[in-house]
């Protein structure tokens, strides 16, 4: 059985502006990976306009491409029209669920979604006082469950979460400590932890870390563009480290 090497970015902000810039990046990305993963944010204010200049860009690549949207590519109330063009250009889009993908003689489960905020523990929200802040907590209560049920549901030699907020505070050192609420929540890794997975992708920390692990000894990789500084790492799940890089 071959390694398996997973191709992983978020965060690429694109403009209707930067159509082929970075397709471009992602020349001979067969060569290097058997799936290419987004975490989130591949626009930059959530327009349509933006989201079909993305699906031109992921639209056609020789290995498959599984995405989840971030909170850029909601902020015009439009993440199902985008989710929508990218599945019309062949990008799976996960929305809380899971996919099976089949990456040469292996099985590939992937289980994600945007994620949500709330904190982490003995420093988090709870659901507790004006209901505003309990559909807040909620909300990400829901989403954890949500992985956890697709998590346990799947069956594939690997399973890997991607996701655009973090599971863990240790791949957001390096932003300011008032705004980790906003940037993930305990409650994602802890959903995993029970249910097992080989690694967790997520972005939105452009200020991070690249490398954390959960509570449960769970691989965390922050793969945002700012944090990566090129156009995608490449992780391999059969070896202990992740393989060497293509440069931005």
């Amino acid at each position: 059985m071959t390694d398996l090497r997973i191709a992983a970015v978020g965060d690429i902000h694109l403009s209707t502006d930067d159509r082929g810039r970075y397709r471009s990046k992602l020349d001979g990305i067969e060569n290097r990976a058997d799936v290419f993963m987004l975490a989130g944010d591949l626009t930059r204010h959530g327009t349509l306009e933006e989201g079909r200049a993305v699906a031109d860009e992921l639209r056609g690549l020789p290995i498959p491409v599984v995405a989840v949207l971030g909170n850029h590519d909601y902020h015009s109330d439009l993440q199902y029209e985008i989710a929508s063009e990218l599945r019309d250009a062949g990008v799976v889009v996960l929305n809380d669920d899971g996919v099976v993908v089949q990456c040469g003689d292996k099985k590939l489960g992937v289980v994600g979604g945007k994620g949500f905020g709330g904190g982490y523990a003995g420093k988090c929200a709870s659901e507790f006082g004006e209901r505003e802040i309990k559909n807040f907590v909620s909300h990400t209560r829901f989403i954890a469950e949500s992985w956890k049920v697709a998590l346990k549901e799947i069956v594939a030699d690997h399973r890997v979460v991607l996701s655009h907020y973090s599971p863990i505070k240790e791949t957001l050192e390096g932003e300011p400590h008032e705004i980790y609420p906003f940037l993930g929540s305990y409650l994602l890794a802890e959903a995993v932890d029970t249910a097992g997975a080989d690694l967790i992708l997520h972005g939105h920390a452009h200020k991070g870390t690249e490398k954390g692990m959960t509570p449960g000894g769970i691989r965390v990789r922050n793969v945002a563009l700012p944090v990566l500084g090129r156009a995608y790492a490449v992780y391999c799940l059969d070896w202990p480290e992740e393989l060497g890089i293509h440069p931005a």
